[in-house]
């Protein structure tokens, strides 16, 4: 009688257990040391395992972004309510630990390699885009910007002190940026 597992080990669960022993490595070592290296040893899998998925550290970063992020939340009834609630998720997402930092720096890496910005536009930036592009009904370009202005201020503010934007800040944000993408009109 044959056995219906294929031979070695079982890999259920192998993303999740990657992804969380990313986030934890970034988070306790920061970015740049957070080697694929260490986050194999981190995981308890080989490092042929993560480079048999993910063929770079910035590829796998992606992936664990868009696991730790999950589908954009669009709620509200109102555009102002729609945008506000984006800013807020992706405020909190990036406060969660080791997102901030593994943003920031896959997004720093994207600046000098072009394969991976083109990586970040397809897989992470686009399909938020277009979400935002359907409820809002706006133009490329000016969802564009508005992602340009919030993650831009939200990874500058963790690049700068290394800690996310705090809640009133993000209020402050909100007040700042809306009016600007809602004919003027501010959150309440």
């Amino acid at each position: 009688m044959s056995s219906a597992r294929p031979p070695g080990r079982p890999r259920t669960g192998v993303n999740e257990v990657v992804f969380a022993a990313t986030l934890s490595t970034v988070h306790a070592l920061g970015y740049a040391a957070a080697t694929v290296e260490r986050i194999a040893t981190a995981a308890g899998v080989a490092k042929t395992t993560i480079y048999r998925r993910w063929p770079s550290k910035g590829e796998l970063i992606v992936d664990c972004l868009l696991d730790a992020f999950g589908p954009l939340p669009l709620t509200g009834a109102s555009r102002v309510e729609l945008m506000a609630s984006s800013i807020r998720w992706i405020a909190a997402k990036i406060a969660e630990p080791g997102v901030g930092d593994a943003f920031a720096g896959v997004f720093s890496d994207a600046v000098s390699d072009p394969a991976l910005r083109e990586i970040l536009v397809a897989r992470l930036q686009d399909p938020y885009r277009e979400a935002l592009q359907d409820a809002l009904g706006e133009p490329e370009n000016r969802v564009l910007f508005f992602i340009d202005v919030v993650v831009g201020t939200l990874l500058h503010r963790v690049g700068m002190t290394g800690e996310p934007m705090a809640d009133n800040d993000v209020a402050a944000l909100l007040e700042m940026v809306l009016p600007h993408f809602t004919d003027g009109v501010s959150p309440q």
